[in-house]
């Protein structure tokens, strides 16, 4: 998608931009393509840089209770000092390396409902503006797609997909937010837990796969958190039905700790891709550094059809109601901007 504006803190008959990416979705760690297209005004400018910032829409929670706002999670210059010419038609191709943290957005072409964007700043004649925000797409690393189809493959379903403003204790995490992924158990499932968190953490060497269980309480013992992580290869082979259902079991038989802190995990954490760590927080333990939540995200829940998460019969409703609020999200920033 193109995005034209007048740069309005230019004034009256300064230079247009757009931003054009390559089509189809990147994936983390990869590169991202496409050209920042300007057009001269009605005068010469001289164009001290032209930078992109990668941004996300994040969910925070504070005293006040939650709110949400873009994060910028990476800046790129990508191209500046030379002067544009009245009406001169000026590309500058760019290739920006995403982090490898950098939030999956998409799964098999069924959107998830995060935003992601990539927002162009031009600096001329002293001054700067901010161009609309193109919306990024992002597909899973073939790990992140495994698990993910091998949950669908078992009965899991698609709840819901959020950004969350914080960091996961004891994991190498680098961004200042975390991607959480919201499961329903199936029905062979349903009477141990309530929902299943899913977190992707990756790497240059792997990615961290870090799984929490809302786990229902029984007769005799209130229901508490559970929380593993594993490390697995960016293109391991191995059947991942069976690996996940292992690590499912393993999550939803462990006991509640005692004497855990509550602020991440415990001593048993390990270094990012290294062996499978465990931690099995108690009742009332937090799985972050910063806050928990448990409730939808942006939006509510979207089919993914290929990979098997499903919603039942109203997931293409609910899937535009997601695109919908996805649209609003970068129209209100633009109206901002504008005003």
């Amino acid at each position: 998608m193109v995005f034209k504006r007048l740069l309005g803190s230019l004034g009256v008959g300064a230079p247009t931009v757009d931003t054009v990416l390559d089509p189809g979705p990147v994936r983390p760690g990869a590169t991202l393509t496409g050209q920042v297209r300007l057009r001269g005004g009605q005068a010469d400018f001289d164009v001290s840089h032209v930078t992109l910032e990668l941004v996300a829409g994040v969910e925070a929670e504070h005293e006040g209770g939650e709110s949400e706002g873009l994060v910028v999670f990476e800046r790129v210059t990508v191209g500046g000092g030379f002067r544009l010419a009245a009406g001169e038609a000026y590309d500058v191709p760019f290739g920006v390396a995403l982090p490898w943290e950098t939030p999956v957005t998409e799964l098999h072409g069924q959107s998830l409902g995060i935003v992601l964007g990539v927002r162009t700043e031009l600096a001329v004649a002293g001054a700067r503006d901010a161009g609309d925000l193109d919306p990024l797409a992002v597909a899973p690393l073939p790990a992140q797609e495994a698990v993910l189809e091998a949950l669908g493959q078992l009965g899991f379903g698609f709840r819901s997909a959020d950004l969350e403003y914080g960091h996961i204790g004891g994991t190498g995490q680098r961004l200042p937010f975390y991607q959480e992924i919201e499961l329903t158990p199936p029905p062979r499932y349903a009477h141990l837990a309530n929902e299943i968190e899913l977190t992707f953490l990756a790497g240059p060497g792997g990615t961290e796969v870090v799984l929490e269980v809302d786990k229902r309480g029984g007769l005799f013992a209130p229901g508490h958190d559970a929380l593993t992580r594993f490390s697995v290869g960016h293109h391991e082979g191995r059947d991942w039905n069976a690996t996940v259902e292992e690590w499912i079991r393993g999550l939803l038989e462990s006991r509640p700790a005692s004497g855990h802190g509550a602020s991440g995990h415990g001593a048993s954490g390990h270094d990012v891709y290294g062996h499978a760590a465990y931690g099995d927080h108690g009742h009332g333990g937090q799985r972050h550094e910063g806050h928990h939540r448990s409730g939808p995200g942006v939006g509510t829940a979207v089919a993914a059809g290929a990979a098997g998460l499903a919603v039942g019969v109203a997931g293409g409703m609910v899937a535009a109601e997601v695109v919908d609020e996805v649209g609003d999200f970068f129209e209100g920033d633009e109206e901002e901007d504008e005003g």
